[in-house]
């Protein structure tokens, strides 16, 4: 037996039989505690070798055969305490910690990771020892949780906030989302949620089935507190197709904080002319409305005003084209009182109501109502878009000459405007003056054929 092996038993036989000579040194020098020596990260007193910190001896042998001859010399958490300082400052406890069992997380030797956990970086295996697993096994994963960093949002010990955060709900988050901070702070408008209440309102901190661990998948989310739209999307007889595609309100809206009104990315009409500047927009493909605005001389007052929801609701409607108002969808339809709301809630009421007036219109011949002559029919009135663009033209009155589509044709509207009145050549009908002051007596059949009989 070598010098050092002599020694070494020694040293071992002297701190059995001598309890003051016990040191971590002599604990080490057998295989029995090897797994404590072999730890990557060791407690303090271990690793300065000072065993009788935490223990002491109760029986002069050792080992001792069906019994034990340490004993620690407090029970945890007083123990831990006499180094460590106490918990029990703040309102919120991790459980662990105020039912005084330290052991529950931390290994009291050593382990592999830091703080004497048996973790190295991804703590989600100890964590979800207690934990439900769920939120960590979803679709969609808080960047965090994803790789097991419980401890950048909550404290392991004690806290003020619920949930043992490090902080409020707002502040944790924008700690690390830092880019968002900045331009809250500079937003014109705020989402009312953003503002006011927790991140944690909308988003599910942990992980969500739903892209960007929403609560809920869009429009749901959005109808909880927005309960009139979420009425009307589910009965519109028109609505938005972007609201049940992906993206949902989002599409439209930021969910968080915009320059603009309505939380808009861009302003109204330029968000709409996001999507509305295609030939092949939906099935059948809706009209290119960013190419007819181009370029047009006149506009309607709400396209001058850059509104288009002054005219269209934007998330559904039981109307036409999702207007706000009633309007045919057919090009001819039977006149009846109200078919034309959507019109007539900017331009007078009375304008289809007379046959005769001398102040609803001007467009008349004397006080012969011409609106009231092609709108008026039980049987096949002539709509408003067979003369007028509902958005832009190049032709006065909304009237252009070379756009009024009847299926294959292009209807050439030739209308002409004077001070007192006009005249019209259209593809429908032939030449006719309308005078408001002196009334043009038309030629009929009758008249024709006796001016010949002279």
């Amino acid at each position: 037996m070598n010098r050092f092996i002599s020694v070494s038993y020694l040293t071992l036989f002297l701190a059995v039989t001598f309890p003051g000579h016990s040191s971590a040194e002599t604990c080490s020098v057998t295989s029995c505690h090897q797994a404590i020596i072999s730890a990557e990260k060791h407690h303090a007193p271990v690793q300065a070798q000072e065993c009788l910190a935490c223990h002491h001896k109760k029986n002069l042998n050792h080992p001792l055969l069906g019994g034990k001859s340490w004993e620690l010399v407090a029970k945890v958490p007083v123990l831990c305490d006499h180094c460590h300082n106490p918990f029990g400052k703040k309102k919120v406890m991790h459980s662990p910690v105020k039912e005084g069992d330290c052991l529950a997380c931390h290994k009291p030797h050593g382990g592999t990771g830091q703080f004497l956990l048996d973790v190295r970086e991804d703590r989600t295996a100890l964590c979800v020892s207690c934990h439900k697993p769920d939120p960590f096994k979803q679709l969609f994963m808080h960047g965090p949780v994803a790789v097991g960093a419980c401890n950048k949002c909550h404290e392991p010990h004690e806290s003020t906030e619920k949930a043992l955060l490090d902080a409020p709900v707002r502040n944790v988050c924008l700690k690390c989302h830092t880019d968002f901070s900045k331009e809250l702070k500079e937003a014109k408008v705020t989402h009312p949620p953003v503002k006011d209440g927790p991140c944690t309102a909308c988003h599910d901190p942990h992980g969500s089935s739903t892209n960007k661990i929403l609560r809920q998948k869009i429009p749901d989310l959005c109808v909880a507190c927005h309960a009139p739209i979420g009425k009307k999307l589910a009965s519109a007889k028109v609505p938005h197709k972007p609201l049940s595609q992906e993206g949902g309100c989002s599409s439209c809206h930021s969910a968080h904080y915009s320059a603009n009104k309505r939380l808009l990315p861009f302003d109204e009409m330029p968000t709409c002319l996001n999507c509305h500047d295609k030939d092949n927009l939906g099935t059948p493909p809706l009209r290119n409305i960013k190419k007819d605005l181009d370029g047009k001389k006149f506009l309607h007052g709400p396209i001058k005003k850059g509104e288009c929801a002054t005219c269209h609701d934007p998330h559904g409607s039981d109307n036409f084209r999702m207007l706000r108002g009633s309007y045919p969808a057919q090009l001819y339809v039977p006149y009846k009182e109200g078919i034309y709301g959507a019109c007539l809630s900017c331009h007078d009421k009375n304008l289809l109501r007379f046959a005769e007036t001398s102040i609803y219109t001007k467009f008349r011949n004397g006080k012969r109502n011409l609106h009231y002559v092609h709108v008026v029919n039980s049987r096949k009135s002539r709509t408003c878009r067979i003369c007028h663009q509902a958005h832009a033209s190049n032709g006065e009155k909304l009237i252009d000459k070379e756009s009024i589509k009847f299926g294959v044709w292009t209807i050439p509207v030739n209308l002409t405007l004077s001070a007192s009145g006009g005249s019209c050549a259209p593809g429908c009908h032939q030449v006719f003056t309308y005078n408001r002051e002196k009334p043009v007596v038309y030629k009929t059949y009758s008249t024709v054929k006796k001016g010949k009989e002279k």
